[in-house]
């Protein structure tokens, strides 16, 4: 065989070079996205509420339940004590989640409340649906006088008639937490650490359930953004509602006051300088943007 001339050797040489470095620009790939994917994975997501020294942390299923449940005080003008002792009481009662099944104390209670059809709360049916459970704890809460100077557990237990009346009042700080940002009286309070969103979101759906939580509240779809006209307080509790949903719609960034958050920084609220008197929704798009 005749020996390789200089040319083919240097060739060759070359060629094995370039295949060396494509195999190593592919490995780091490879290694980045792992990375990456393995990074996202070990995100431990959660919600936290800080205000006046309280604090509290929920899972975002809960937090977008106790999102649920102080809205609707702000929709019918109650004052955060009565957001605090519903809170309070669901996280007792049920953990804020909805959930279809009683216990001993009493096993044919149902919902976020453990509210009994036996006991005149209304239907099953009614019952599992949050807004119809929550509305109806109000209902019984405002009639009890002086409730908004009541001990949680004197209030609570006023409402509830339970079995453990002391059990509520565990929850006491992160009720005041979670009540005191999710109505808007602390800016910037509550906050949640995600995962990245899997699936598109729709702004148009996020406009439905805001309107569903609060009721009049004027807002207007832009593209993947639902911009929301508010200020003060209101435009803190909406904002605060929107990164308590952000797991199930899908929301990548909220602007409210001046502040952001981004879900993908996981820094919680920073001073940006979004415009007063907008806060501004935006999803994750379905081919991932926003």
């Amino acid at each position: 065989m005749a020996p390789l001339s200089v040319a083919r050797r240097r060739g060759l040489r070359r060629l094995a070079v370039l295949l060396l470095t494509l195999a190593l620009v592919a490995g780091g790939i490879y290694t980045a996205v792992y990375f990456v994917q393995r990074s996202e994975t070990l995100v431990s997501e959660r919600c936290t509420a800080k205000a006046a020294g309280r604090s509290g942390e929920l899972a975002p299923d809960q937090a977008a339940n106790a999102a649920l449940i102080t809205a609707a005080a702000v929709r019918r003008g109650l004052p955060p004590r009565a957001a605090t002792i519903a809170l309070a009481t669901a996280m007792q009662e049920s953990k804020l989640r909805n959930i279809g099944h009683g216990d001993q104390a009493g096993p044919d209670s149902r919902g976020l409340f453990q509210q009994r059809p036996s006991q005149g709360w209304g239907t099953e049916a009614q019952i599992m649906d949050p807004y119809y459970a929550v509305n109806a704890f109000y209902d019984a809460l405002v009639k009890i006088p002086g409730y908004e100077t009541l001990d949680i557990t004197d209030a609570a237990q006023q409402v509830q008639r339970s079995a453990y009346p002391k059990a509520y009042a565990q929850h006491e700080e992160m009720g005041r937490a979670f009540a005191s940002g999710l109505t808007g009286q602390t800016p910037a309070g509550v906050q949640c650490t995600l995962r990245s969103p899997t699936a598109g979101g729709n702004s148009a759906s996020v406009a439905t359930e805001l309107d569903q939580a609060y009721g009049g509240v004027d807002s207007r779809v832009d593209g993947s953004t639902l911009v929301v006209d508010a200020q003060g307080a209101l435009a803190w509790s909406v904002a605060q509602w929107a990164v308590a949903n952000a797991k199930d719609l899908s929301v990548v960034r909220v602007e409210a006051e001046g502040h952001t958050w981004q879900r993908a920084s996981g820094d919680g609220w920073q001073v940006t300088g979004s415009p007063d008197g907008q806060v501004r929704i935006t999803v994750r798009t379905a081919d991932g943007g926003s």
